[in-house]
Order: structure tokens, then C-alpha cells, then sequence
């Protein structure tokens, strides 16, 4: 009677099986592009090492998708987006005439400019 309460015990100290497990993902994965016959580096440990290969022709070029211009239909020109923003900016500068106030000069000079203007359209009207 006794050997049947050992049984278990015993059961119990017996190794297990190991149960297969997958392998842990390696440290570092390194993408690279090689050009023309250049040999792909091998990896150290456990990198791995992925390659592209682009012809020889390709090595000093500027990479295609920074090459093409992006599609923008009716999308204004540069020389529109920087008058566009000269015109934004004029109201700021030392000339400028703002609503807000802190360009009276460029108000005044503004305003006789239109004042001249009107005076000249009179003149050549024939109005006193």
C-alpha cells in the first residue's frame, strides 16, 4: 500500500516533455538596396538582411518617387503662392496700411495716393 502513495510523488518529479516552440524573432532586420553586380551584405548573430537590387544606372539618381512632380489638378504655381503671400504680408510691413493700426505711414501714403490719383482723373476730365 505503501508504493501506491509513492506513485504519484514519483509522477511528479519525472521530467515533462519540452513542447516544440517557435524560434524567437531575430534582433534586427536590415533592408537594403544594392545597385549593379554589389554582393548583399550577411548578417551578424541573428540579423537578417533583406536586399534589393536596382540597376547601375540607378545608384546617384535622385529615388522616382521624389522625382515625380505630385498631380495636383489646377493647383495654383509657385509665382501665384508667392504673390499670394507678398500681397498677405504687405500690411505687416513698414508701408503697409492695416485695420489694426501700426503702419500709418504706409495708411497716409495710401490714402494720397488715391487722393492724386482722383485729382488727375478730374484734371483730365476738365473738372476744377
Amino acid at each position: 500500500m505503501r508504493r501506491l502513495h509513492l506513485l504519484p510523488l514519483l509522477a511528479l518529479l519525472a521530467p515533462a516533455p519540452v513542447l516544440a516552440q517557435p524560434a524567437p524573432p531575430p534582433e534586427r532586420t536590415i533592408n537594403l538596396t544594392v545597385y549593379g553586380d554589389d554582393p548583399c551584405p550577411q548578417g551578424q548573430g541573428d540579423e537578417i538582411v533583406v536586399c534589393a537590387r536596382r540597376p547601375e544606372s540607378e545608384r546617384y539618381r535622385i529615388p522616382k518617387k521624389l522625382r515625380e512632380k505630385p498631380a495636383v489638378a489646377g493647383g495654383p504655381g509657385w509665382g501665384s503662392q508667392v504673390a499670394t503671400m507678398e500681397q498677405v504680408q504687405r500690411n505687416s510691413t513698414p508701408m503697409g496700411c492695416s485695420a489694426i493700426g501700426g503702419a500709418n505711414t504706409g495708411c497716409f501714403a495710401q490714402m494720397m495716393a488715391q487722393w492724386f490719383a482722383e485729382r488727375r482723373m478730374q484734371e483730365s476730365r476738365g473738372e476744377p
